[in-house]
């Protein structure tokens, strides 16, 4: 006769999607850029709040380097999360931050083995300023963190794009970049959009096709396209709009 164990009614919880921000908060970052991605990264956090199920719990990580590395939001569930501002100083530690997020990945006491795939968002608008090459070939080529999914975004012009390029080789994403707080905040959206579709696939691992996301931020690509089409000449009569422009560049 079986004997009655009520320890082996288990309710099974929700799998973890991992979402690890490293975001550049050097001093080039101050002003409008903070201000922009303080409130990008706090509307990404409310929609994985709404969007979280009972099969998949969107946890969230948030690596900040400028001053110093530091683990800004230790991995947990978006719900959870209480919000504290970035704020802008000191120069671009980027090889330190990778190195801090890879032993995160590869700790599977942090990110377990059950976890879906994570996505890590590189988001930079400058050079870095200590040794990166050996960390990011490191992260991109070997153990977990080679099989993430990676998205970069440069802001503004002195972007190192060359190395945020890096960050992304081998994914079917391209460069984004923002030259003013609305590219920023379309880019987050992106970022929102591509990880709540995998909450909702039959396979949480599957990469959605970012040409199939509603948002489409800009680009290095795009935008180096923009500049140089020539100017539509303007229209005899035609008068200037009154509306207030998110065009400024920072």
């Amino acid at each position: 006769m079986n004997k009655f164990d009520p320890a082996t009614f288990t309710v099974d919880t929700a799998k973890p999607l991992p979402v690890i921000l490293l975001l550049d908060v050097s001093g080039s970052m101050s002003g409008e850029k903070i201000q922009t991605l303080n409130e990008a990264v706090k509307d990404m956090l409310e929609t994985f709040r709404n969007t979280e199920n009972g099969e998949t719990q969107i946890d969230v990580a948030i690596i900040t380097f400028g001053a110093e590395v530091k683990l800004h939001e230790a991995l947990a569930s978006a719900g959870s999360i209480q919000w504290h501002d970035l704020s802008a100083s000191g120069g671009t530690p980027l090889g330190t931050a990778l190195k801090m997020a890879k032993a995160m990945i590869e700790d599977k006491q942090v990110v377990p083995s059950r976890a879906y795939r994570p996505v890590v968002v590189l988001v930079s608008d400058g050079r870095p300023t200590d040794s990166w090459e050996q960390p990011l070939n490191e992260f991109s080529t070997g153990g977990r963190s080679s099989k993430c999914d990676r998205m970069s975004l440069a802001i503004g012009a002195d972007a190192d794009k060359s190395v945020l390029g890096k960050f992304i080789e081998g994914t079917s994403y391209p460069l984004f970049c923002a030259e003013n707080a609305r590219q920023l905040r379309d880019f987050f959206k992106f970022v929102s959009m591509s990880v709540t579709i995998r909450t909702r696939s039959q396979n949480p691992n599957v990469v959605p096709d970012p040409g199939g996301i509603k948002v489409q931020p800009a680009t290095v690509a795009t935008l180096a396209e923009r500049r140089e089409a020539p100017s539509a000449p303007k229209q005899s009569g035609a008068s200037e709009s009154t509306e207030p422009s998110n065009e400024g560049y920072w």
